[in-house]
């Protein structure tokens, strides 16, 4: 299926470990280029029908055949990896799709549907750095790659993901920080499965909320599991000003509409206290710590996919 005639043994790829988040993995292109290694990105750049990966998922191979990340459920990594090592030897980028429309009659996707992936052997890391120094900074980055000219840029983000004027741009965001305020056993659940779910995580007790208050920005979810409103309207006030993407409160529908008298009182327009999310989490009446976690840290990751969720009942 696949021409291995420039491949030796030696170079036969292989997982080095298991992410899909594009920032480690362009990192890990980054890393060894500086290292003198040669190494190529690939980017699922079409879907045809079902997908278990978005457009612009990226798999980084090394010349020694380790690899990472994930441009399918797991199906098609390691073919791409070959493919991968044939343009890496070849010193040309190729385009090469699985599935439906495919040439590949051995490598179907279990979704039914069909990718195809542009496979870049780098010739340079100045574009991963741009990026990963503009997440660092907690800035939204892009790249875009020119098929035709075989060249990748790095380049403010412009839009969604997707083909723009012939070329495939890649928008990546910081990494989601989550904000828990509260001195609770509640907080320290949700603390604790926001960090197993690849958070930014802060925990702030009540000592200094104006410390952590000083951390929100446009990526960021704020959790609020104070037992007391007036601790909590500092805070709130904060956060509201700042505008993350999420904020939310614990708390009945009697202590919420308490809140919103509150801010009302202390100015705050309908609007603005709309996007607190109160009751807190998608499901209601979770009564132990593990539950709320979960239910809180799941209201998160689908406010963060769809930021028209915010503020909705």
């Amino acid at each position: 299926m696949l021409q291995q005639s420039l491949l030796t043994e030696q170079t036969r790829p292989e997982a080095a470990f298991l992410t899909d988040d594009n920032a480690t993995i362009l990192r890990f292109a980054a890393q060894a280029l500086g290292a003198g290694m040669a190494a190529a990105l690939v980017t699922l750049v079409a879907i045809r029908g079902g997908s278990s990966r978005a457009l612009g998922a990226h798999m980084a191979v090394r010349e020694d055949g380790a690899w990472c990340g994930f441009v399918s459920g797991g199906c098609v990594e390691s073919a791409a990896a070959y493919e991968a090592l044939e343009a890496i030897a070849c010193g040309e980028d190729r385009r090469v799709a699985y599935g439906e429309g495919s040439p590949y009659f051995d490598i179907v996707l279990p979704c039914g549907g069909g990718i195809t992936l542009s496979i870049h052997p780098l010739r340079s890391r100045t574009p991963l750095l741009a990026v990963l120094n503009a997440l660092a900074q907690r800035k939204p980055a892009g790249l875009r790659y020119e098929p035709h000219t075989q060249m990748l840029q790095s380049v403010l983000p412009g839009g969604e993901t997707g083909w723009r004027d012939d070329g495939f741009e890649t928008r990546y965001q910081p990494c989601a920080r989550v904000i828990i305020f509260g001195r609770s056993v509640e907080a320290e659940a949700t603390a604790n499965v926001a960090r197993a779910a690849g958070y930014d995580v802060h925990l702030c007790d009540g000592v200094n909320p104006g410390g952590e208050a000083a951390l929100i920005d446009a990526d960021t979810a704020v959790i609020m599991l104070y037992h007391d409103l007036d601790r909590e309207l500092p805070v709130l006030q904060a956060a509201l000003a700042a505008a993350p993407f999420y904020i939310g409160a614990l708390g009945s529908q009697r202590t919420h509409a308490r809140r919103m008298t509150a801010l009302r009182e202390r100015g705050w327009s309908e609007g603005d206290i709309a996007r607190i999310k109160a009751p807190i989490g998608i499901f209601p009446k979770a009564r132990d710590a593990q539950s709320l976690a979960l239910s809180i840290l799941a209201d998160v990751a689908a406010t963060r996919l769809n930021p028209a969720r915010e503020g909705a009942e």
